[in-house]
């Protein structure tokens, strides 16, 4: 590894990284240039990182989930996302739960979705980590954690703390290409009929 690592082969996020340990996170594309190779890392529904191939075009941006908007010296509006990137003079629609498309060749914003109820979210954290849906509806608790209904293509419906929720397109239209499984976490007979064929 720290022989490949030294090369300069691996980039994260179209930067070359030669420390071995550099850590990479969720949404993070990791590129392999001399094979032509690109992942971004996802979750499956077990909870585990899942190195998700993807094409050239889609490994040029990734998304970021807004976790604050506020003002800088000068009083310059930033917003800071989940990945500690703080990006100067955001569309002022941006706000905090929102995600946006960062274009990772100049580090700015290409789009934005909002939180909002109808939206494809991705779970990040939690017990229903790495399953996809659309938001139904969400419940607000003033001093405690807010909490937010879901629904998967299948049907089934589970609900999640905000925190734990993360945009990933309009509408039923993800804006990144998703896993195996499409986020739909299997009931443990289905699972077993699935490894089972």
């Amino acid at each position: 590894v720290k022989m490949i690592v030294m090369q300069r082969l691996i980039k994260v996020d179209g930067k070359v990284r030669s420390d071995m340990f550099y850590p990479a996170g969720f949404m993070d594309v990791v590129s392999i240039e001399k094979t032509k190779e690109n992942f971004r890392l996802l979750y499956n529904t077990k909870g585990r990182f899942v190195l998700h191939k993807v094409a050239k075009e889609e490994a040029g941006y990734k998304l970021c989930r807004v976790k604050r908007v506020i003002r800088g010296p000068k009083g310059v509006p930033y917003a800071v996302t989940h990945d500690g990137r703080t990006v100067r003079y955001p569309d002022p629609d941006i706000k905090a739960h929102d995600s946006i498309r960062l274009d990772l060749e100049t580090g700015k914003i290409m789009d934005h979705v909002k939180f909002e109820t109808g939206n494809m979210v991705m779970i990040s954290g939690g017990n229903n980590i790495g399953r996809v849906g659309v938001i139904t509806h969400e419940e607000k608790h003033p001093g405690s954690f807010e909490m937010v209904h879901i629904k998967d293509s299948m049907g089934h419906t589970f609900n999640t703390r905000l925190e734990n929720v993360f945009v990933i397109g309009q509408a039923n239209k993800p804006w990144i290409s998703l896993p195996k499984g499409l986020g739909v976490k299997l009931s443990i007979i289905e699972d077993r009929a699935q490894r089972m064929k």
